[in-house]
């Protein structure tokens, strides 16, 4: 296995998680990657990946898939090291017997790599909740609401969730979901936001009523990080309870079914999506957005709005920014930055 690039994915993305509050997942990725370096198990698992592109996140890929076998208890050996369990992580004694379950279990963890990373983050919600409530101060019409990259849509139901912050709240204030340290800066506007359509698309939608599903999305969030967690059990309840129309398409096919409607104000969002499609779907993203764009008018206005990535140039630190583009004039404002995992979002 011709490793380097495989294991320089590793340590970044040990790195990123140790960052973002994820002492545990720092030290496996750590783990992992000595375990690769070394031609052991994990080198075995990974065979045939090494070339992934990074934002391919095999990385998350494996972890997934690890920690899915422990919350279905086929691994429970392991449950009393994993916080999500309510264990208490202790990397020298977890690791024997994570080598144990990788050797036992090789061709699910195997198997794993091949499902696209499902982070299913709520707390995104509160850049595209906070920017969408900016945008409707000027327009004040119902919303039709649509996703790609959405998984199972459960930032769809953004407008069901509590925000808290040093200067105010919003949303319903017995939502199971409450994001606290939500905005910073001047806060989004207290109007309300009326959502009349919610549609979601994904290569891989999952359907979190279901107890497959929600197995699936809980086992992409890092074990250690309980607010996460919290946030995201809170949000499959709305989810039992809000409707939400989610449909297996690509971000290129679903944007092309996406049209205007006289009356409302149609968006178009997204959040950490876009590294994920290839160049050409990108191109056929952006040429839909812009049919849109010169279809809309006062009556029927449109908002791209997005949470991604983005570089001043080659060699720049990456910042994540909320954006959106309005039409009819198509005009881009920069709202706010964020942790790609949403709180506290910086507004402008």
């Amino acid at each position: 296995m011709n490793s380097e690039h495989m294991l320089d994915m590793l340590r970044s993305q040990g790195g990123f998680c140790a960052r973002s509050g994820s002492p545990m997942y720092g030290e496996l990725f750590d783990l992992v990657a000595k375990d690769v370096e070394a031609g052991g198990m994990f080198a075995s698992i990974l065979s045939g990946h090494e070339d992934e592109p990074s934002r391919q996140a095999v990385p998350l890929r494996l972890l997934g898939g690890l920690h899915r076998l422990v919350l279905d208890a086929r691994a429970p050996e392991l449950r009393r090291w994993y916080p999500s369990t309510g264990g208490s992580w202790d990397a020298g004694a977890a690791w024997p017997e994570i080598l144990n379950i990788a050797a036992s279990h090789f061709d699910a963890l195997r198997a794993a790599l091949h499902q696209p990373p499902q982070t299913n983050e709520v707390g995104r919600s509160a850049a595209l909740i906070g920017g969408l409530l900016r945008i409707n101060r000027e327009f004040g019409l119902p919303v039709r609401l649509f996703e790609i990259g959405s998984s199972a849509g459960l930032n769809l139901r953004a407008d069901h969730y509590r925000y808290r912050c040093a200067e105010s709240q919003w949303g319903p204030a017995d939502s199971p979901v409450t994001i606290d340290d939500a905005w910073r800066g001047v806060p989004p506007p207290q109007a309300g936001v009326r959502i009349v359509e919610r549609h979601g698309y994904d290569i891989a939608p999952i359907d979190v009523t279901a107890p497959d599903g929600e197995m699936t999305v809980l086992s992409y969030v890092w074990p250690d990080q309980h607010t996460r967690l919290a946030r995201l059990r809170g949000a499959i309840e709305v989810a039992r309870r809000v409707p939400a129309r989610l449909e297996r398409l690509s971000a290129a096919d679903a944007v092309g079914t996406v049209t205007l409607a006289e009356g409302a104000l149609t968006v178009l969002w997204h959040s950490i999506t876009w590294q994920y499609l290839s160049d050409a779907e990108r191109d056929a993203v952006r040429a839909r957005i812009e049919a849109l764009g010169a279809q809309a008018d006062a009556k029927s206005p449109f908002v791209h709005l997005t949470l991604e990535p983005a570089r001043d140039g080659p060699g720049a630190p990456i910042r994540f920014l909320v954006q959106a583009r309005r039409w009819p004039d198509g005009e881009l404002n920069v709202l706010a930055q964020c942790h790609p995992h949403g709180p506290p979002v910086n507004w402008q």
